[in-house]
């Protein structure tokens, strides 16, 4: 079991070249095992920095809380 702390905003870059952010949300069950559950938001984005703001402002995200792939 890992027990590398998930953030929660992901950030990708699809085959188009737009930016997409994925929202996760991790829950814990009775043994401690982390339960993720992943959102991938409609909008796309030109730069991922656009797609930070988005995060903010819409989920205040706070730095720190975003991954990329």
């Amino acid at each position: 079991m890992s027990r590398e702390i998930i953030r929660p905003f992901l950030i990708t870059k699809d085959e188009e070249g737009a930016f997409r952010l994925t929202v996760r949300e991790t829950r814990y069950n009775s043994q401690g095992y982390p339960l993720v559950t992943s959102h991938l938001q409609e909008e796309t984005f030109k730069t991922a920095t656009a797609a930070r703001n988005f995060a903010r402002d819409t989920f205040n995200a706070e730095p720190g809380q975003y991954a990329t792939k």
